[in-house]
């Protein structure tokens, strides 16, 4: 019949692998939310003018006043950026990732010195075990468990640590990126910039509407003045 502590031992052996597992693979950043003017600007449309005339048969001329249509090429458009694009090359992006892998690995070498000590303590254990009394293996079994108890309670406070420190340095990323897209936008005079997304935010757009490459150029320019 097999020992229950070293079934308990190969289980958290196992579940100690996963976590590593999970620290060395985090997910990739979400796409941002979409950046939009805040005006209240309307599509223009060009009005025609249509001021009449008449013959020298009255005493009074009607004028009637129009807008101007807008000049061409300059008709506020509702534009898009690819996501995954433009996150993928903004270095602001990449340094992020990079910062975070940094951590990671330190929380990696944390677990795996708690997984190394853990199945030292193990091994002594086994290797004493025939020699020692009911007594000195129940009590040496214990110590074991409660080593067990306090490397997992460990490996859930790296996990909660690395999403949390994930999720900062996403949404200061993120948060820059809006505010530089917002910029640009209103410096070009877009009514609207949409976000396509692998999830199919937009399920169609013209090509001559996808902005990323300009915007991407952009971001990493304002990134390096930093």
């Amino acid at each position: 019949m097999k020992n229950p502590v070293q079934t308990t031992i190969n289980i958290v052996l196992l579940l100690a692998v996963a976590a590593l597992y999970f620290l060395h693979f985090s997910s990739r950043v979400a796409a941002p939310a979409i950046a939009t003017d805040k005006s209240t600007a309307v599509m223009a449309s060009p009005v025609l003018n249509t001021a009449d005339t008449t013959a020298a048969k009255t005493t009074s001329t009607t004028t009637e006043a129009t807008a101007a249509a807008p000049a061409p090429g300059t008709e506020e458009k509702i534009v898009y950026v690819e996501s995954s694009k433009m996150l993928d090359g903004y270095q602001g992006m990449k340094d992020a990732r990079k910062a975070f892998e940094g951590k990671a690995r330190n929380w990696e070498r944390q677990n795996q010195g708690m997984l190394t000590s853990f199945k030292s303590a193990v091994e002594a254990y086994q290797k004493q075990a025939p020699t020692l009394s009911p007594e000195q293996r129940a009590a040496s079994e214990q110590r074991l468990q409660a080593q067990q108890q306090e490397v997992g309670q460990k490996q859930q406070q790296l996990q909660a640590q690395a999403q949390e420190e994930e999720a900062k340095l996403t949404q200061s990323v993120l948060e820059s990126v809006n505010k530089k897209v917002e910029a640009y936008g209103k410096t070009h005079g877009y009514k609207m910039i949409l976000i396509a997304a692998p999830s199919g935010t937009i399920a169609y757009g013209r090509k001559d509407l996808d902005i990323t490459a300009p915007v991407l150029t952009y971001l990493n320019a304002e990134y390096r003045k930093k």
